[in-house]
């Protein structure tokens, strides 16, 4: 071998033990949830320095106001009512303190270039009390200094589970912590949101909040605690369950302090931090949730298909979960039957678009976190805290004990000549049950002349006093004189104005395909009557849909032989390819060592 090509080499193998050296990143996994100075606020005790090495205090003019935690390197988790404006002057963030006087060495004081309120965050109701800062650079781990873990969205927090709540609050309703003021902790049980419910006032709990605390008081966050954690341990992992928000007074008997459920905030955490996510981990709740059996005046009954138990089971340290497939709809057995009225779970990708409470178009769920529509829906309101969206909905009037309400966070446009349509993104992912499931979209299929396709939605004056849902067949024709790769055609069918965003749907190899979105036709068109309807192909729109959603969902049938994995139901974990890629290097780093000796 010359010396140039030894040299060659050398630089390569150089580059190679960089690239191990160098491990992949993509999330906070590897690292979070990790307190390796914990060996095991109101009522509570000191913390130990470094027990809680993602607590935050935040500071201005150096004085505290409000707590945090560590999500990732340079991320902070905290609560939206802390902050009457986003300007982040005078504003620090302190890391790694045990105490707001006196001496902190393994602290580390940050200023903050970024403050990210929930868009929904309402200060009259407390919805959705949660908020983002971003540090001015990323901080260096310690064993004092160190990111917790996130719930994914498909946690579940049983009644009785025991948390852990860190702060430098108040001791007390108007009970200031003594000098040197150190952090305290206190160890508190969940509470079901139904008796929380029932404590603090029918209504006044939403599924975006988390409670804990005991019925006889005597332990609780208060005043000062604010925007801090609320963590759980599972598989030595601790997990952060909540953020400090709101309660009745400090440690009162049965009134439980309030807390947002983080884990109703994994989609809209990671569509704000694109790099280095953070780490969110399932908390499986194990037994029997109790809270299931609560009741009290005002409170809705519980819907018959709540699942009241679980399997115990060892919880693994990453979010794997069961594949989730698109075009499933377990409760459509018997749909072809001709009735022009949909029952529950007939197409459990139905979504009712809604702007102050009322529908407005049709939609469907193509993503976990996602729905599509009709750009023409959003005309006169682009704003998405203007809308919400209802899933597992059959009525638009009476009791729908399978929905889900969900606010929108954001809502993107298609730009093209023509029809367009609109991703909308949603506040959280729906728990996909009978009657909440993704629809497939079609990407380039073939929808033959003559395939049976059905279209549903809501308009008013149909569906009877309740407005039930409305089902129509219809089946693929030739298009004629306008046909196109563009266009698809079918028989005329009874479409109106609430229609508009909904789908037209096809069964092919046992999966449902999304072919259309549906767009109301005009007053000129209806007084044509024409014998065909023409519509825009979803396909046409590949490019904006994949730029928007990402990987698309997978068919069942397409398990065995598609090359895209699945899309799972909550992130986290490593890609198995990491061990190849370490399995290659060590390889290449034992050539090395031959050409280096």
């Amino acid at each position: 071998m010359d010396l140039t090509a030894m040299a060659f080499y050398k630089v390569m193998c150089l580059a190679a033990g960089l690239m191990l050296l160098t491990q992949e990143s993509e999330s906070q996994l590897d690292v979070c949830g990790q307190a390796a100075l914990n060996t095991r606020i109101v009522g509570g005790q000191v913390a130990p320095d470094g027990s809680w090495p993602w607590q935050v205090s935040l500071q201005t003019s150096g004085s505290h106001f409000c707590g945090g935690s560590l999500i990732n390197s340079q991320w902070v988790l905290t609560a939206a009512h802390c902050f009457k404006t986003t300007d982040q002057s005078g504003l620090s963030v302190n890391l790694g303190r045990q105490t707001l006087q006196g001496s902190n060495p393994n602290a580390v004081s940050q200023t903050v270039t970024q403050i990210i309120i929930h868009p929904n965050y309402n200060s009259k109701t407390n919805d959705n009390d949660i908020c983002l800062l971003r540090l001015e650079s990323p901080v260096t781990f310690t064993s004092y200094i160190s990111p917790v873990c996130l719930a994914a969205s498909n946690s579940t927090f049983y009644s009785g589970v025991n948390s852990w709540v860190s702060g430098w609050g108040n001791t007390g309703e108007g009970v200031s912590l003594p000098f040197p003021q150190n952090l305290m902790e206190v160890e508190v049980p969940v509470v079901g949101n139904r008796q929380c419910n029932c404590d603090n006032g029918v209504g006044t709990i939403t599924d975006n909040m988390i409670c804990a605390g005991l019925s006889a008081g005597g332990k609780d966050s208060c005043q000062g605690d604010s925007g801090g954690p609320m963590v759980s341990k599972q598989s030595g992992r601790w997990i952060q369950a909540g953020v400090v928000s709101f309660g009745e007074g400090c440690a009162r008997p049965n009134f439980p302090g309030v807390y947002a459920r983080v884990s109703q905030y994994q989609t809209w955490i990671n569509s704000q931090i694109s790099s280095n996510q953070p780490g969110f981990m399932t908390f499986t709740s194990t037994g029997t949730n109790s809270d299931l059996s609560v009741t009290c005046k005002g409170l809705p009954p519980v819907p018959t298909t709540t699942p009241t138990t679980t399997t115990t089971t060892t919880t693994p340290t990453t979010t794997t979960s069961k594949p989730v497939f698109c075009g499933q709809a377990p409760k459509n057995s018997g749909i072809l039957g001709g009735t022009s009225m949909a029952t529950a779970g007939s197409w459990p990708w139905m979504a009712s678009l809604q702007k102050n409470g009322s529908h407005v178009c049709g939609g469907t769920l193509v993503a976990l976190d996602s729905v599509l529509s009709n750009a023409d829906c959003f005309s006169s309101s682009p704003v998405a805290s203007e809308w919400t969206v209802v899933l597992g909905r059959l009525k638009l009037n009476g009791s729908n004990p399978f929905e889900v309400t969900l606010n929108v966070t954001n809502i993107t446009l298609s730009n093209t000549t023509g029809t367009n349509i609109a991703i909308l993104r949603l506040s959280a992912q729906p728990t996909l049950t009978d009657y909440i499931q993704p629809i497939c979209l079609d990407n380039g299929r073939t929808f033959a002349e003559g395939l049976a396709c059905w279209a549903a939605g809501w308009s008013p004056g149909r569906g009877g006093a309740e407005e039930v849902m409305q089902q129509f067949n219809t089946s693929v024709v030739n298009c004629g004189n306008s046909s196109s790769s563009e266009s698809i055609c079918t028989d005329v069918f009874a479409l109106q104005q609430g229609d508009s965003g909904g789908p037209l749907m096809c069964k092919q190899s046992g999966s449902w395909f999304q072919a259309v979105v549906l767009t109301a036709p005009s007053s000129s068109a209806r007084r044509r009557r024409s014998s065909v309807m023409t519509f825009t192909r979803l396909s046409t729109f590949d490019a904006f849909l994949t730029k928007t959603l990402g990987t698309l969902l997978s068919p069942a049938s397409n398990t065995t032989t598609t090359t895209s994995s699945p899309v799972s139901q909550s992130s986290g974990g490593r890609p198995a390819h990491s061990f190849i890629f370490v399995f290659f290097h060590l390889l290449s780093l034992a050539f090395c060592l031959q050409l280096f000796l």
